[in-house]
């Protein structure tokens, strides 16, 4: 599974989950327009640690917050790297 859709099931299962209407992901889609709350980001975030093996946020680089869901996957998939 890529980062992508991992990241996109995360999204939709914390949703459903939270009772969130999710609005369509999509690259361009603000992160505050998501439908979701900070309750359900903190919940992905956590997920996605322990899926993914690894949390992007947790550095001592400064770094530029995602606004977009595109941003968001970038952050994740760049650090992959």
């Amino acid at each position: 599974m890529s980062i992508r859709s991992t990241i996109t099931a995360q999204f939709e299962q914390v949703a459903q989950e939270q009772k969130r209407k999710l609005a369509r992901l999509s690259d361009d889609l603000k992160l505050l327009e998501s439908g979701l709350d900070s309750l359900s980001f903190a919940l992905i975030v956590a997920r996605l640690e322990d899926s993914l093996g690894f949390d992007p946020f947790d550095t001592d680089e400064e770094m530029k917050f995602p606004v977009t869901f595109g941003d968001f996957v970038k952050l994740y998939e760049n650090h992959s790297k």
